[in-house]
């Protein structure tokens, strides 16, 4: 085991959790509101697509990642309208966006599948700050996605505990009722947060197409939307625990192409398993855990909201 598959190791996991997090940061913006959204899958499908089928057109991978987080808020606002303006059950809707979103994007990249990319967002060049020994390749030789993630953090953590609407978002998703009674729209809140967290999770599956693997083929998200759903439960709906968790599920995600540098044998098939099996194992042992205390969940998770009902 030598420094240099350890530091190669470190800077997978840092890149993985990257990804990982833009779509755990935004469903856990969803949630907060009251919605949840199950079609986290599907609408990194369609911005992986839509970021690489753009830029095979442009050129231009900024204006690809436009494309994608437009996409994704689409996508997700679907399941908004479905939700909050109709009423329909959240788990049904957030399910058939996933079918939706992957089965569009397949249709979508039919005619991109093997083609070479259009242009890629490639890895930061920090200068000095990236001749550090360990923390130069690991922290500051990161794709620009990694940075954005890291801000779309900080800003959702200011934003959400820091500022009147936070605030409000955060009361739309403990108590609807309240909130109407205090003079906020109920409705435009939580359509904003879906919109909000389809738009990050679309920025993530360009993170996929643009960056990442630099190429379009059907089912590259491979679960990792649900990976990203169940980080939100383990992360206790907070911004900075979500990303601990994102780390962890990051270095799983390593490990499945970095174990064998390390001389270790290990099945290829376990491997590609390893982060499942955590996802699964995180959701026992919180299911568990809440038994004997109370919930961190937003208190009207799930739960639709009519006017009229109040």
């Amino acid at each position: 085991m030598n420094e240099a598959s350890i530091i190669g190791l470190l800077e997978a996991t840092v890149s993985f959790g990257a990804l990982l997090y833009l779509a755990a940061l935004g469903e856990m913006i969803a949630e907060k509101s009251g919605i949840l959204n199950l079609g986290v899958e599907g609408m990194m499908a369609m911005g992986a697509v839509s970021g690489y089928v753009v830029a095979l057109q442009t050129n231009n991978p900024w204006v690809a990642l436009a494309a994608a987080v437009v996409a994704g808020a689409l996508i997700g606002s679907i399941h908004g309208f479905f939700t909050v303006v109709l009423g329909a059950e959240q788990v049904v809707s957030g399910l058939s966006l996933t079918i939706l979103g992957v089965g569009l994007a397949a249709y979508l990249g039919r005619g991109s599948v093997g083609r070479p990319p259009g242009a890629e967002l490639v890895p930061v060049d920090w200068g000095l700050l990236s001749d550090i020994p360990w923390a130069g390749p690991v922290l500051f030789t990161q794709s620009p996605f990694v940075y954005m993630a890291v801000v779309a953090g900080c800003l959702s953590w200011f934003i959400l505990w820091r500022t009147r609407l936070g605030l409000a978002v955060r009361a739309a998703g403990e108590s609807a009722s309240t909130t109407d009674a205090a003079g906020h729209s109920v409705a435009v809140i939580r359509m904003g947060a879906v919109a909000i967290g389809g738009g990050l999770a679309g920025a993530a599956g360009a993170y996929l197409t643009l960056s990442l693997t630099p190429q379009w083929q059907e089912g590259i998200v491979a679960g990792r939307g649900w990976i990203a759903v169940a980080l939100v439960i383990f992360g206790a709906w907070r911004p900075g625990r979500v990303a601990l968790g994102a780390l962890l599920f990051g270095l799983t995600l390593a490990l499945k192409t970095r174990l064998q540098t390390f001389g270790v044998e290990f099945s290829p098939i376990l491997l590609s398993m390893l982060p499942y099996v955590l996802t699964v194992g995180v959701l026992v042992v919180i299911s568990v855990r809440s038994r004997k205390r109370p919930s961190p969940a937003p208190a009207a998770l799930g739960v639709a909201y009519r006017r009229e009902e109040r």
